[in-house]
């Protein structure tokens, strides 16, 4: 039997976090994609094979679980340089989206490709037969309306093929993509599980372990509110709201092109200007360094406002919470907005990551954990039995 492997992948409305194997291996690939062509221009073929994979995945997509079948995609920072480059819709289901699965398989195409995986799979020729064990998650709003048993069925039971293009090392690459076993989690129930515990699920996080908690995951296009009591996610108080940050990046990157003339390639540029260390909120216009402060601020704020509506919303309907955790890439872009709201309003207990890469990768940690337990618990030898008296 083949043997499968471990996935853990957070399809983010801003970029793919995956976990592999024995955490042997990460990706971080921007969640945008462009349709193409067969043939994408390339100076030099020679050149390509030592660029990085990475910076040029251009693929061709089939798999039954796509509305649209067979197409071909640049993906990730290649599609950002595309005038066709498509990012997530707020509004829009990450379950029924054709580029959630599409980001999916070139995610985990690029790990079964990895040269750190030649005796993982079999390979004959140019195609190589890759099996999974994934854990992966979609957000409570779409959990609680039972879309997560639709989107399992898309990928369990079929074979899914990306054929590397041109694209560096990989290319005229197959991969067949077959699933083991796909479970599907909550989001915020994700993110507690990575709060209170390690990689073989054991209680690292005593203080917090029997609290009342409020967890709110601030993502792309949507943010999620889980409410744990008694250490379970509370299913009836559990919400998720179509309120993320992709609207809010796309109005800042609109307003600098208006006012500055300057294009940006995609909202994941916008999140750097706003949160790198050295030249916070400066842009470069025509070789001066120029401040967009006033842009960002005011957008941002009024965002930050909205999410701070939600909390104290969520909170008075659970007077007895204890403390509230804001997790996800959103919540690292609104944090200082969000401190000073409360340090003037209704001075919450709250708590951020100030470890920028645990709070991004916070719901890829969490899937690898329990998509690893999940593995133990089925791979556990079972007891001998005691033979039967006659």
């Amino acid at each position: 039997m083949m043997s499968s492997r471990i996935a853990a992948v957070d399809v983010g409305n801003d970029s793919i976090k995956a976990i592999f194997g024995e955490l042997e291996y990460e990706l971080n690939i921007p969640n945008i994609m462009a349709r193409d062509t067969e043939d994408r221009p390339v100076i030099g073929i020679e050149e390509l094979n030592n660029k990085n994979p990475l910076d040029g995945i251009h693929i061709k997509v089939h798999s039954p679980a796509l509305k649209d079948n067979n197409a071909i995609y640049r993906v990730g920072h290649l599609a950002t340089k595309s005038s066709n480059a498509t990012e997530l819709d707020p509004g829009s289901a990450k379950s029924e989206e054709d580029q959630t699965l599409v980001m999916l398989f070139a995610t985990l195409a690029l790990d079964a490709v990895n040269e750190g995986n030649t005796n993982t799979f079999p390979r004959v020729k140019n195609v190589i037969d890759a099996n999974y064990t994934l854990g992966t998650g979609l957000p409570l709003r779409e959990v609680k309306e039972g879309k997560d048993a639709g989107y399992r069925s898309k990928l369990i039971g079929s074979v899914h093929q990306v054929e590397f293009l041109v694209t560096p090392k990989y290319q005229g690459l197959k991969v067949n993509i077959k699933f083991n076993e796909v479970k599907i989690y909550p989001e915020g129930f994700a993110a507690y599980i990575n709060l209170v515990m390690d990689n073989h699920l054991k209680i690292i996080n005593k203080d917090l372990i029997d609290k009342r908690i409020i967890i709110q995951d601030i993502g792309g296009l949507s943010t999620d509110i889980a409410v744990i009591k008694n250490r379970n996610v509370d299913d009836d108080k559990a919400q998720g709201f179509n309120l993320g940050v992709s609207e809010s990046l796309e109005a800042i990157r609109e307003e600098i092109r208006s006012k500055h003339g300057i294009e940006l390639d995609s909202r994941r540029d916008v999140v750097e200007i706003i949160t790198r260390k050295n030249d916070r909120n400066h842009i470069m216009v025509k070789g001066s360094r120029t401040s967009v402060h006033d842009i960002t601020d005011r957008i941002l704020l009024e965002l930050a406002k909205k999410q701070y509506r939600l909390l104290r919303n969520v909170w008075q309907k659970n007077s007895q919470t204890e403390i509230c955790y804001f997790v996800g890439g959103g919540a690292n872009v609104l944090k200082e907005y969000i401190k000073t709201l409360n340090n003037n309003l209704d001075g919450y207990n709250i708590e951020f990551f100030e470890d920028e890469k645990e709070s991004i990768w916070m719901m890829a940690n969490a899937y690898y954990k329990l998509i690893t337990d999940f593995v133990r618990k089925i791979e556990k030898p079972k007891p001998p039995q005691e033979p039967v008296k006659k």
